[in-house]
């Protein structure tokens, strides 16, 4: 049975990154269930892990429909219209072809080496200057930022404002919707600076490979170019600029994995793997999905036209799945999670993700000997008002 009334959802604030506790009770009982976030609709909670990647997968739930709906979102705004998210088959998959040769795990393990050079670079300032430092001004930040600046061709030393823009985009009451218009407007301007610049001097970077799938082969609009452009700067750091210190953080508060890991580093991309799972990266639930048609998900049915959020956090969590769910397991053999969704919306940037988050833990460990907190919980400063959970300061010290 389902309750009449929506709940309002999230349940409860988030602490540090615990996972919701009325999740598990909703898989046993209620895996679809009616709720109401701060703006928007009422909609459908999926839950179960199974129902998650229907949601996620099934062509019958859409995303394009929510441009003609009131979606839940945690955010005043809407979604961005012309955005590769607000898009379904066939125009998704002619966005996605455009970029997706940048992304293969051929293309990305040749950047491998760059970013092992980046972040030991990062790492030996760290050295040079001593304990404590700041995980995610030194190193957390700097890495997914210079990698995507390099990848994409946006200037390096422009990352202050496109971090401010960025934090608007994932605002849900950190700005107002009045400043978070603003920045949307700023990124956009900006990024048709660099495209115009593209125009008149093309480089060997994605942003002038779109330009030329935009003005050679016609392939994409123009306002379809900024916002991907927009989309591939925001996400190609922010997700992994929140995972490093997140990752970090469990390790140090799971010190017997930790000592697992520290004792065999071949085991870093089984454990980034565990941790994607066991880390609940966003705050709320994923992007609504509409039914099609009616549809029977979770022993409900879902009308047409009725909105569906899945809750990867908790599909990361179901017993039906994993084994001992709740216990992180850097050498559990089972990581089918959907850490980076599932279907035609699967994280484009998964490998560079990976990548990324492997040689992060890998140079972090290796290189700073007892990686410990600094000053306790006392030196972390956890994000507020953004759909991104993690540190905005996490201070560290290592032997030395």
């Amino acid at each position: 049975m389902t309750t009449a009334e929506p709940r309002s959802y999230p349940f409860s604030l988030p602490e540090r990154l615990d996972v919701e506790p009325m999740f598990a009770n909703l898989r046993a009982n209620e895996p679809l269930s009616r709720v109401r976030l701060p703006y928007g609709e009422p909609g459908w909670l999926a839950t179960r892990y199974e129902d998650v990647k229907v949601v996620l997968g099934d062509p019958r739930f859409s995303r394009a429909a929510s441009l003609q709906h009131d979606e839940p979102r945690m955010r005043p705004q809407p979604s961005q219209s012309g955005g590769i998210l607000s898009m379904d088959p066939p125009d998704h998959s002619r966005l996605r072809r455009l970029v997706t040769k940048a992304f293969t795990v051929r293309r990305i393990e040749q950047l491998r080496p760059r970013v092992r050079e980046i972040a030991d670079g990062l790492v030996d300032a760290m050295l040079d200057q001593g304990p404590p430092a700041d995980l995610v001004e030194a190193f957390a930040l700097p890495v997914p930022v210079t990698v995507i600046c390099e990848l994409l061709g946006v200037p390096y030393e422009d990352r202050v404002d496109f971090r401010h823009w960025s934090d608007a985009f994932l605002s849900t009451t950190k700005f107002t919707p009045e400043e978070v218009v603003d920045c949307t407007g700023r990124m956009h301007a900006y990024l048709e600076g660099l495209i115009a610049q593209r125009r008149a001097e093309p480089r060997d970077d994605l942003l002038s490979g779109l330009v030329a799938a935009r003005d050679n082969e016609d392939r994409l609009s123009e306002e379809e170019l900024v916002m991907l452009a927009m989309a591939l700067l925001v996400a190609g750091h922010e997700t992994t600029a929140s995972q490093i210190p997140n990752f970090v953080y469990t390790l140090l508060t799971h010190p017997e994995q930790l000592a697992v890991l520290r004792a065999d580093l071949s085991l870093v991309p089984k454990a980034v793997e565990e941790l994607m799972r066991f880390v609940p990266l966003g705050l709320g639930a994923g992007i609504a999905r509409y039914a099609t048609e009616d549809i029977e998900l979770g022993g409900v049915l879902v009308r047409a036209g009725e909105a569906v959020l899945p809750a990867l956090a908790s599909a990361n969590r179901d017993e039906r799945v994993f084994a001992d769910p709740d216990e992180l397991d850097l050498r559990r053999q089972d990581t089918s999670h959907i850490g980076f969704g599932h279907g035609v919306h699967h994280c484009l940037g998964a490998p560079l993700a990976r990548m990324e988050l492997q040689v992060a833990l890998d140079t972090l460990l290796r290189r700073l000997p007892g990686l410990r907190f600094a000053d306790g919980e006392a030196g972390i400063d956890w994000k507020e008002g953004l759909s991104t959970r993690g540190p905005e300061r996490m201070m560290l010290t290592w032997d030395h």
